[in-house]
């Protein structure tokens, strides 16, 4: 499918001076890179293994940034998303009114999605929506454009997928995310890229947890903690009700309240400490986006090639 993919690509876009093209191959053993290398493309990335889709997103995104790239656009090689559609990705970025912009694939209109695929598939873009504060109609489509500055304050540390954490990533960071509605081309294989429906719901959700509870740990924990809280306050209420009606026994409740009530300030504690590390890690994502953004000017200076003289588009 790559030859009909890379046939798709625009090869001029409004606002673009430079259109370049970079090519991914996680692993494969077909002819991938002999197909590329035929078809023209200008940079080739080759694991000599399967990292998985959010490492080779990542080295995509590194690389590009290398390459002096100013709007990244992403897409799949299996040509789910036609390539026209790209100036629409682009133009937001362009026009300086976005951050990052998405493929809206309007699941409602995809034909050979069930309707039960249909349906997880806005359960889980309502959950990215409700964590990251984002207006995200379709947050499993890969179909993306970043600018540069973007993609150097992303970190992906999910190993499954990118779709999802970079969304979450973008609201927590205040980013603006504009979204395209697009159309899918028909699919002509399988997805590769998850084994079931059933497997894919599970590594979503996962990792929709993880990431909530690593941006909102005080709140996690908090939630966590309540039902201790309140069972533990309830066994107290009623040994102080029986003790106040006279009526002997009942220190098992109290017991056991305290017991709960522990447990319940103990997590509340833990998500305490969770939230104060939470802004430690604020602080040195930012130097770390500082740093990168050092390290990328000044291989960039050493290419010959000065931020200022640059309008590229991998």
């Amino acid at each position: 499918m790559l030859p009909e993919t890379f046939e798709e690509l625009p090869t001029r876009i409004d606002g673009i001076d430079c259109i370049e093209t970079l090519i991914v191959d996680d692993g494969s053993s077909d002819e991938t890179i002999a197909v590329a290398e035929a078809l023209g493309v200008d940079h080739i990335i080759s694991h000599a293994k399967n990292l998985g889709l959010a490492k080779a997103f990542e080295n995509g995104l590194e690389t590009s940034l290398q390459h002096g790239a100013d709007i990244i656009v992403n897409t799949d090689a299996d040509n789910q998303y036609p390539g026209r559609y790209i100036p629409d990705l682009v133009a937001p970025i362009v026009q300086g009114q976005a951050d990052m912009v998405i493929g809206n694939r309007q699941i409602d209109q995809i034909r050979h999605f069930s309707l039960l695929k249909k349906w997880l598939q806005k359960l889980g873009s309502w959950m990215v929506r409700t964590v990251s504060g984002t207006e995200v109609p379709d947050a499993p489509s890969g179909f993306r454009a970043y600018s540069k500055d973007t993609a150097l304050r992303l970190n992906i540390l999910s190993r499954y997928s990118y779709t999802l954490e970079t969304i979450i990533q973008a609201g927590k960071l205040g980013l603006v995310i504009v979204n395209v509605p697009v159309e899918t081309n028909k699919p002509t294989r399988p997805s590769r890229l998850q084994r079931s429906m059933w497997h894919f719901v599970k590594a979503q959700a996962g990792t929709i947890i993880r990431l909530y509870a690593f941006y909102e740990p005080l709140r996690t924990f908090s939630y966590i903690a309540i039902p201790f809280l309140i069972l533990g306050l309830g066994s107290w209420v009623r040994f102080l009700y029986f003790y106040v009606q006279a009526i002997g026994g009942h220190l098992q409740s109290l017991t056991v309240g305290t017991g709960l009530l522990l447990v319940g300030i103990l997590i509340l504690l833990f998500g305490i400490q969770a939230d104060i590390s939470g802004k430690h890690r604020q602080l040195t994502q930012e130097a770390l986006y500082r740093l990168k953004k050092m390290e990328l000017e000044k291989h960039l200076t050493q290419q010959g090639d000065s931020p200022e003289q640059r309008d590229r588009l991998p």
